[in-house]
């Protein structure tokens, strides 16, 4: 008698990752390691694991349901096709991915017992974890600067030194001339004294 079983994993992607990836040929063969031809569409026939796998989208939806007719190359003519239901829910580590399989043959178990697991689950996690670290632009973001940079070159800064420097031009002048005074009667007087007679 054919039975059912429900598995659930945590996968680090977000539910629209992996919703696009399973219903991607490409994406779903990189992400089993084995030839998957998909399709987005309701109705399409599917096959994954270089043909192991066949079946159809019964129902989709977008970030949240995958349901596919499912059958193996171990299933015999007497064997009605099997259905899984991919439930997809967004959790803090990526996608919590409920999986429900029914209509199984009943002497078929080793789906139940580490097939989905070693098959699906796992490559999926390393495909993400994989696929999210060469991402491009995700480099850190600098930390942010706690004071402001100087504005060297700036024409407000040649303003400020421009001022800065026009207010302390007439004391340097009158300062300069002061000297240039003192200097001059200080020559007088040594030429005075220095005179030979």
């Amino acid at each position: 008698m054919p039975y059912a079983f429900t598995l659930t994993t945590t996968i680090p992607a977000s539910p629209q990752e992996v919703y696009d990836a399973w219903l991607d040929s490409l994406g779903h063969s990189e992400m089993t390691g084995g030839d998957a031809r998909m399709s987005d569409k309701t109705g399409a026939e599917v096959s994954a694991w270089d043909g192991y796998i066949t079946g159809r989208n019964v129902e989709l939806v977008p970030s949240e349901r995958i349901v596919q007719s499912w059958r193996t190359t171990n299933f015999t003519d007497e064997h009605e096709d099997s259905l899984i239901t991919v439930t997809l829910e967004k959790v803090e580590e990526g996608t919590l991915l409920t999986l429900r399989h029914t209509n199984v043959p009943e002497a078929q178990t080793s789906y139940e017992q580490g097939g989905w697991q070693q098959h699906y689950f796992d490559p999926m996690k390393e495909y993400f974890l994989a696929r999210h670290r060469t991402r491009p632009g995700r480099k850190s973001k600098p930390a942010a600067r706690k004071t402001k940079p100087k504005r060297a070159g700036t024409a407000r800064g040649a303003q400020k030194a421009k001022a800065k420097v026009g207010k302390k031009a007439p004391k340097r002048a009158a300062a300069k001339s002061r000297r240039t005074a003192a200097s001059k009667t200080s020559t007088k007087t040594k030429s005075a004294r220095g005179k030979p007679r």
